[in-house]
Protein backbone atom coordinates (compact mmCIF):
# COMPACT_ATOMS: atom_id res chain seq x y z
CA UNK A 1 0.00 0.00 0.00
CA UNK A 2 0.67 3.56 -0.67
CA UNK A 3 0.23 6.42 1.84
CA UNK A 4 -0.11 9.92 0.39
CA UNK A 5 -0.93 13.05 2.07
CA UNK A 6 -3.13 16.21 0.57
CA UNK A 7 -2.48 19.26 1.69
CA UNK A 8 -6.01 21.20 1.86
CA UNK A 9 -7.75 24.08 3.47
CA UNK A 10 -5.04 26.39 5.85
CA UNK A 11 -3.02 23.28 7.53
CA UNK A 12 -5.21 20.18 6.86
CA UNK A 13 -3.91 16.42 5.67
CA UNK A 14 -6.33 14.56 3.60
CA UNK A 15 -4.61 10.96 3.80
CA UNK A 16 -5.02 8.51 0.91
CA UNK A 17 -4.32 5.13 0.35
CA UNK A 18 -3.79 3.29 -2.79
CA UNK A 19 -3.01 -0.44 -3.98
CA UNK A 20 -0.93 -1.11 -7.55
CA UNK A 21 -3.72 -1.11 -9.20
CA UNK A 22 -4.47 2.66 -8.50
CA UNK A 23 -7.70 2.00 -6.26
CA UNK A 24 -7.70 3.98 -3.67
CA UNK A 25 -9.54 5.00 -0.27
CA UNK A 26 -9.83 8.15 1.38
CA UNK A 27 -9.47 9.89 4.67
CA UNK A 28 -11.17 12.91 5.98
CA UNK A 29 -11.87 15.27 2.53
CA UNK A 30 -12.60 18.51 4.62
CA UNK A 31 -12.57 19.64 0.55
CA UNK A 32 -12.96 17.72 -2.57
CA UNK A 33 -11.01 20.03 -5.46
CA UNK A 34 -7.40 18.90 -4.12
CA UNK A 35 -8.73 15.24 -3.97
CA UNK A 36 -9.71 15.45 -7.27
CA UNK A 37 -6.69 16.88 -8.79
CA UNK A 38 -4.31 14.08 -7.48
CA UNK A 39 -6.73 11.05 -8.37
CA UNK A 40 -7.02 12.22 -11.66
CA UNK A 41 -3.56 13.16 -12.11
CA UNK A 42 -2.67 9.60 -10.75
CA UNK A 43 -5.32 8.11 -12.54
CA UNK A 44 -6.52 6.22 -9.00
CA UNK A 45 -10.15 5.06 -8.70
CA UNK A 46 -11.64 5.84 -5.37
CA UNK A 47 -13.65 2.93 -3.74
CA UNK A 48 -14.29 4.56 -0.05
CA UNK A 49 -14.11 7.33 2.44
CA UNK A 50 -13.32 6.95 5.67
CA UNK A 51 -14.64 9.44 7.85
CA UNK A 52 -13.71 10.69 11.48
CA UNK A 53 -16.15 12.86 12.59
CA UNK A 54 -18.62 15.61 11.86
CA UNK A 55 -16.76 18.84 11.84
CA UNK A 56 -16.88 20.59 8.32
CA UNK A 57 -12.79 20.69 7.76
CA UNK A 58 -13.03 16.79 7.38
CA UNK A 59 -16.23 16.15 5.88
CA UNK A 60 -16.95 19.50 3.88
CA UNK A 61 -15.29 17.46 0.16
CA UNK A 62 -17.64 14.53 0.58
CA UNK A 63 -20.65 15.93 -1.45
CA UNK A 64 -18.62 16.23 -4.61
CA UNK A 65 -16.77 13.32 -4.27
CA UNK A 66 -20.20 11.70 -4.43
CA UNK A 67 -21.48 13.75 -7.11
CA UNK A 68 -18.81 12.35 -9.08
CA UNK A 69 -18.35 9.05 -8.19
CA UNK A 70 -21.44 7.75 -6.42
CA UNK A 71 -20.26 4.14 -5.64
CA UNK A 72 -18.16 5.16 -3.15
CA UNK A 73 -18.92 3.35 0.33
CA UNK A 74 -18.39 6.11 3.08
CA UNK A 75 -17.85 4.55 6.45
CA UNK A 76 -18.08 6.99 9.39
CA UNK A 77 -19.51 7.22 13.42
CA UNK A 78 -23.05 7.96 13.70
CA UNK A 79 -22.12 11.64 13.92
CA UNK A 80 -21.59 11.81 9.81
CA UNK A 81 -24.77 10.37 9.02
CA UNK A 82 -26.02 13.49 7.35
CA UNK A 83 -22.68 14.54 6.43
CA UNK A 84 -22.86 11.95 3.86
CA UNK A 85 -21.68 8.42 5.61
CA UNK A 86 -23.61 5.34 3.85
CA UNK A 87 -22.26 3.09 6.11
CA UNK A 88 -22.38 3.76 10.30
CA UNK A 89 -19.16 1.92 12.10
CA UNK A 90 -18.49 2.09 16.14
CA UNK A 91 -16.28 0.63 18.13
CA UNK A 92 -14.83 -2.61 17.68
CA UNK A 93 -16.48 -2.70 13.89
CA UNK A 94 -14.23 -3.99 11.18
CA UNK A 95 -14.06 -4.06 7.50
CA UNK A 96 -12.14 -4.74 4.76
CA UNK A 97 -10.73 -2.10 1.56
CA UNK A 98 -7.82 -2.67 -0.44
CA UNK A 99 -7.57 -5.66 1.78
CA UNK A 100 -6.54 -3.72 4.36
CA UNK A 101 -8.52 -4.84 7.76
CA UNK A 102 -9.78 -1.83 9.26
CA UNK A 103 -10.55 -1.66 12.79
CA UNK A 104 -12.88 1.34 14.47
CA UNK A 105 -11.64 2.50 17.78
CA UNK A 106 -13.85 4.83 19.67
CA UNK A 107 -11.96 7.89 20.52
CA UNK A 108 -14.06 10.76 22.01
CA UNK A 109 -12.76 14.08 23.37
CA UNK A 110 -12.59 16.20 20.33
CA UNK A 111 -16.43 15.35 19.67
CA UNK A 112 -18.53 12.87 21.60
CA UNK A 113 -18.72 10.78 18.48
CA UNK A 114 -14.66 10.53 17.30
CA UNK A 115 -13.61 7.19 16.14
CA UNK A 116 -10.40 6.50 14.08
CA UNK A 117 -9.57 3.55 12.07
CA UNK A 118 -6.58 1.32 12.36
CA UNK A 119 -5.10 -0.80 9.49
CA UNK A 120 -1.39 -2.09 10.34
CA UNK A 121 0.82 0.13 10.60
CA UNK A 122 -1.89 3.35 9.83
CA UNK A 123 -3.45 4.99 12.23
CA UNK A 124 -6.04 7.18 10.86
CA UNK A 125 -6.96 9.31 13.88
CA UNK A 126 -8.55 12.74 12.59
CA UNK A 127 -8.17 15.45 15.40
CA UNK A 128 -7.93 13.12 18.20
CA UNK A 129 -3.63 12.87 18.57
CA UNK A 130 -1.15 15.49 16.83
CA UNK A 131 2.62 14.58 16.89
CA UNK A 132 3.50 16.43 20.01
CA UNK A 133 -0.40 17.00 21.20
CA UNK A 134 -3.71 16.49 21.45
CA UNK A 135 -6.93 17.79 19.80
CA UNK A 136 -8.71 20.53 21.26
CA UNK A 137 -11.70 19.09 23.73
CA UNK A 138 -14.93 20.71 21.65
CA UNK A 139 -17.62 18.27 22.95
CA UNK A 140 -16.46 15.92 25.09
CA UNK A 141 -14.37 16.05 28.63
CA UNK A 142 -10.27 15.49 29.58
CA UNK A 143 -11.19 12.54 31.41
CA UNK A 144 -12.90 11.20 28.10
CA UNK A 145 -9.88 11.87 25.78
CA UNK A 146 -7.06 10.64 28.27
CA UNK A 147 -9.33 7.53 27.58
CA UNK A 148 -8.58 7.74 23.88
CA UNK A 149 -4.73 8.66 24.12
CA UNK A 150 -4.92 5.24 26.31
CA UNK A 151 -6.15 3.03 23.69
CA UNK A 152 -4.05 4.73 21.03
CA UNK A 153 -0.98 4.17 23.11
CA UNK A 154 -1.98 0.17 22.99
CA UNK A 155 -0.88 0.33 19.42
CA UNK A 156 2.59 -1.51 18.05
CA UNK A 157 5.14 1.25 18.71
CA UNK A 158 5.45 0.76 14.61
CA UNK A 159 2.35 2.69 14.21
CA UNK A 160 2.07 5.39 11.48
CA UNK A 161 0.00 8.11 13.22
CA UNK A 162 -1.51 9.81 10.40
CA UNK A 163 -3.31 13.13 12.06
CA UNK A 164 -5.54 15.50 10.05
CA UNK A 165 -3.43 19.00 10.74
CA UNK A 166 0.09 20.19 10.92
CA UNK A 167 0.02 21.18 13.92
CA UNK A 168 3.77 19.15 15.21
CA UNK A 169 5.83 23.18 15.06
CA UNK A 170 3.22 24.69 17.77
CA UNK A 171 2.90 21.21 19.70
CA UNK A 172 6.51 21.12 20.44
CA UNK A 173 6.85 24.67 21.23
CA UNK A 174 4.69 23.91 23.91
CA UNK A 175 6.20 20.49 25.00
CA UNK A 176 9.75 22.58 24.84
CA UNK A 177 8.40 25.21 27.25
CA UNK A 178 6.79 22.69 29.73
CA UNK A 179 9.97 20.71 30.23
CA UNK A 180 12.87 22.68 28.62
CA UNK A 181 15.53 20.01 29.82
CA UNK A 182 14.12 17.41 27.39
CA UNK A 183 17.13 16.94 25.15
CA UNK A 184 14.55 14.70 23.33
CA UNK A 185 11.85 17.41 23.12
CA UNK A 186 14.44 19.99 22.35
CA UNK A 187 16.17 17.72 19.38
CA UNK A 188 13.01 17.04 17.88
CA UNK A 189 11.94 21.03 17.74
CA UNK A 190 15.08 21.75 15.52
CA UNK A 191 14.51 18.92 13.56
CA UNK A 192 10.96 20.17 12.84
CA UNK A 193 11.71 23.70 12.39
CA UNK A 194 13.79 22.92 9.52
CA UNK A 195 11.61 20.42 7.80
CA UNK A 196 8.99 23.52 8.23
CA UNK A 197 11.58 25.80 6.72
CA UNK A 198 11.67 24.08 3.55
CA UNK A 199 8.01 23.43 3.87
CA UNK A 200 8.23 19.74 4.17
CA UNK A 201 5.15 18.16 5.84
CA UNK A 202 5.74 16.70 9.34
CA UNK A 203 3.61 13.44 9.17
CA UNK A 204 3.27 10.89 9.31
CA UNK A 205 4.70 10.00 12.82
CA UNK A 206 5.23 6.82 14.74
CA UNK A 207 4.06 6.23 18.12
CA UNK A 208 7.50 5.20 19.41
CA UNK A 209 8.44 8.38 18.72
CA UNK A 210 5.45 10.31 20.52
CA UNK A 211 5.93 8.24 22.98
CA UNK A 212 8.95 10.05 23.59
CA UNK A 213 7.74 13.91 22.56
CA UNK A 214 4.08 14.35 23.31
CA UNK A 215 3.35 15.13 26.67
CA UNK A 216 -0.20 14.02 26.31
CA UNK A 217 1.24 10.23 26.24
CA UNK A 218 3.38 11.30 29.22
CA UNK A 219 0.74 12.26 31.61
CA UNK A 220 1.67 9.41 34.08
CA UNK A 221 5.24 10.78 34.67
CA UNK A 222 5.65 11.88 37.76
CA UNK A 223 8.35 14.55 37.05
CA UNK A 224 5.31 16.20 34.47
CA UNK A 225 3.41 16.11 36.87
CA UNK A 226 5.11 18.23 39.79
CA UNK A 227 5.96 20.25 36.46
CA UNK A 228 2.12 21.36 35.95
CA UNK A 229 1.31 21.48 39.41
CA UNK A 230 0.64 17.96 40.89
CA UNK A 231 2.91 17.75 44.15
CA UNK A 232 0.72 15.44 45.39
CA UNK A 233 -0.05 11.96 43.54
CA UNK A 234 -3.40 13.32 41.53
CA UNK A 235 -6.63 11.10 42.70
CA UNK A 236 -7.70 10.34 39.21
CA UNK A 237 -5.25 9.50 36.50
CA UNK A 238 -6.98 11.56 33.67
CA UNK A 239 -6.48 14.67 35.57
CA UNK A 240 -2.90 15.73 35.23
CA UNK A 241 -4.27 15.28 31.18
CA UNK A 242 -6.99 17.73 31.74
CA UNK A 243 -4.49 20.13 33.61
CA UNK A 244 -1.76 19.67 30.50
CA UNK A 245 -5.00 20.59 28.19
CA UNK A 246 -5.46 23.72 29.76
CA UNK A 247 -2.12 24.63 29.65
CA UNK A 248 -1.81 24.12 26.09
CA UNK A 249 -5.33 26.16 25.70
CA UNK A 250 -3.57 29.16 27.34
CA UNK A 251 -0.26 28.66 25.48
Amino acid sequence: MNLTSIPALQDNYIWTLNDDSGHCLIVDPGEAAPVIATLQQNQWQPVAILLTHHHHDHVGGVKKLLEQWPQLVVYGPQETQDKGATEIVSEGDRFTILDCEFSVIFTPGHTLGHISYYSSPYLFCGDTMFSGGCGRLFEGSPQQMYESFQKLNQLPAETLVCCAHEYTLSNLKFAQATLPQDSEIARYCLQIKELRAKNHISLPTKLALERKINLFLRTHDTDLQKVIGFDCPPQQAWQPFARLRELKDRF
